[in-house]
């Protein structure tokens, strides 16, 4: 694994300094050094002169006395009176994770979140692009859980859930309050075996329930075709990590087919990495700004330009959205738009603008933390709002691609681009070197 990884829509990223861990009687305590205190390489910056006058209990005290004695108590009530707590006791590692799990619920970010070492491990096999599950990206808004997208050719695709539709019960167990991690270990299970998943939909007065199942989901990122002798067709299912070396490849070969426009599908994808969905634009897009972060620590405020080595061609775009479209793929889409190299056709993308951390725990588990927010290179915000379509068709993908009226759309608005645009420029070389 890499050591710096951003992970959106999802998930992953580098972390901004170092943990520090102290033990405080029964307490195993972790404290994360972020937000301003991390310095140079990932280490500490000096301890504020404030420090020096406290205690050495409040130095490595996450709360005061009178907090720790309140978990005391309530830990010995139960194990004194609760009626299951003699014959099946609590781990202290389950206590302390629970404990960690309900600080971290307090501040009230859907994607700041704990993770314990078997949920983070199950998290590396699904970025490596094998696991087991439904196959559809799942988050938190306003409450709520979302299907944010189906990956394609998914079961749950398959089944016919959509995007925005709000999870209400899996099985037979309501999952309202629950966390999008929570759920997310709730659908999956052993390959073969079903799993019904009730959702609202908008516009349906009663909840649909979904019989779906469970099968091992292989992540494929790029697929590709030309639709006519000039046009081709690239379609992002997610970006991952050799996403941005799948999608160069496949351009090289629309380029020697003869395509002289092209429609870049992103609608459902629900995001991945921020390297490759830099690497990406950086294929259309000769030099610039592609997105900008912002945040409180002065390591999360950063800004991310084209790589020059990786252009490939100015042809013209167009770029298809939908609700399903987030993070990394509201990235691409808004700095092609805001650069001025593809209009936007479908509809408003979903709104999932934020970065987040992943800080690694000495025993193996993790936080994730929202250390900044995305911005366009014109400076619009994207997360909780979303990207609006230069043209909106409403709609849905269809495999039938003749009566997709979003990709119909897209293909004339590329055609007009074609019809005016200057000519042609020189391909990239079949065996240019150009490695990411």
């Amino acid at each position: 694994m890499e050591k710096e990884r951003r992970w959106n829509g999802g998930l992953w990223a580098g972390g901004l300094g170092l943990l520090a861990g102290f033990v405080i009687g029964s307490f195993f305590v972790m404290q994360g050094m972020a937000g301003g205190m991390a310095g140079p390489r990932g280490g500490f910056a000096p301890v504020p002169a404030e420090a020096a006058e406290l205690s050495d209990f409040d130095r490595v005290s996450p709360f005061n006395i009178r907090s720790l004695w309140l978990m005391r108590q309530a830990r010995y009530i139960i194990e004194s009176y609760q009626v299951d707590a003699e014959t099946k006791p609590a781990s202290e590692e389950d206590l302390v994770h629970g404990a960690v799990k309900g600080m971290v619920e307090a501040w009230k970010d859907p994607y700041t979140r704990f993770v314990s070492p078997s949920q983070l491990k199950d998290e590396e096999i699904e970025m490596e692009g094998r696991y087991g599950g439904l196959g559809m990206y799942v988050g938190d808004r306003d409450g709520q859980i979302l299907v944010i997208s189906p990956m394609e050719d998914s079961t749950a695709e398959r089944a016919w859930l959509k995007p925005k539709d709000q999870i209400v019960k899996v099985d037979n167990e309501v999952v309202i309050g629950w966390n999008s991690e929570r759920v997310v270990q709730r659908l999956r299970g052993e390959p073969d075996t079903k799993v019904t998943v009730w959702v609202r939909r908008e516009g349906e007065d009663e909840l649909l329930s979904f019989e779906v199942t469970r099968e091992v989901i292989k992540l494929k990122s790029v697929r590709y075709q030309m639709l006519s002798d000039d046009i081709g067709y690239l379609k992002l299912t997610q970006f991952k990590q050799k996403t941005d070396e799948e999608a160069r490849s496949a351009v090289r070969d629309m380029m020697r087919q003869g395509a002289k426009a092209m429609v870049l599908d992103l609608r459902n994808n629900g995001g991945g990495l921020l390297d490759a969905s830099v690497k990406i634009v950086s294929m259309f897009v000769r030099d610039g700004l592609v997105v900008e972060t912002r945040g409180r620590a002065e390591r999360a405020n950063e800004k991310y330009f084209v790589d020059p080595s990786l252009y490939l061609t100015g042809m013209p775009m167009t770029v298809l959205v939908n609700g399903g479209s987030a993070s990394a793929s509201e990235i691409v889409a808004g700095a092609l738009l805001d650069r001025g190299r593809a209009v936007l056709v479908g509809e408003k993308s979903f709104g999932k603008g934020s970065v987040q951390t992943l800080f690694p725990l000495t025993d193996g588990s993790g936080l994730y933390v929202t250390i900044a927010r995305y911005y366009t290179p014109s400076g619009r915000v994207i997360d909780h709002v979303g990207l609006d379509p230069t043209i909106e068709v409403k709609g849905e993908p269809e495999r039938d691609m003749v009566k997709d009226a979003q990709l119909q759309r897209a293909v004339s608005e590329v055609k007009k681009a074609l019809r005016t645009a200057p000519a042609k420029e020189p391909a990239a070389p079949a065996g240019a070197r150009r490695r990411s």
